[in-house]
């Protein structure tokens, strides 16, 4: 057990040297397989998440979502994240997308929206994983992501301009 847990130990130490001082590694290898995780991710909640009803429907077209028809909600235990990839964990640590007393109460995956049980995705909050569902729409998903990971990495959550213009979304539609 002493062995497995240093293992680990040293398994983070060089995820965590990996991401502080190799970020072409982290463009050329781990935005790649997180990507491409993500991309399954989308394709399962395509298969096994809900459509929007009609009143949704109508705020994904308001937002301008061109194929709101494609937009499916999953409801899951967790939030998705590729656990399993050590090196890929640790740099969700770093961003704050995983980790200690880091809850993820909803996160969009192309057109599939999960979201956590018991997490209230009121109009406001559904509005805004639909802007994200929008961003992803406009740019593609590889853009997305790629742009998220370096914005949470320069500016934080609540700063991240992708964030800003979701949260302006909550904004908008609080009283919906």
């Amino acid at each position: 057990m002493k062995i497995i847990k240093l293992l680990q130990a040293i398994t983070f130490a060089i995820a965590l040297s990996i991401i502080f001082f190799h970020k072409t590694l982290i463009s050329s290898v781990l935005l790649p397989q997180y990507i491409s995780w993500a991309e399954e991710t989308d394709k399962q909640g395509h298969q096994i998440g809900k459509p929007l009803d009609s009143k949704h429907l109508a705020i994904a077209k308001e937002i301008g979502i061109q194929s709101p028809e494609k937009v499916r909600i999953v409801y899951v235990d967790e939030v998705p994240f590729p656990h399993d990839n050590l090196a890929l964990k640790a740099l969700g640590e770093a961003l704050g997308f995983v980790g200690e007393g880091i809850i993820n109460n909803a996160q969009v995956f192309g057109y599939s929206i999960y979201v956590r049980h018991g997490f209230e995705l009121t109009t406001p909050k559904l509005a805004h994983e639909l802007v994200h569902v929008l961003q992803i729409e406009r740019s593609g998903l590889q853009a997305i992501v790629t742009q998220h990971f370096s914005d949470l990495a320069e500016y934080g959550y609540d700063n991240s301009p992708l964030e800003v213009e979701a949260f302006k979304a909550n904004e908008i539609y609080k009283d919906r």
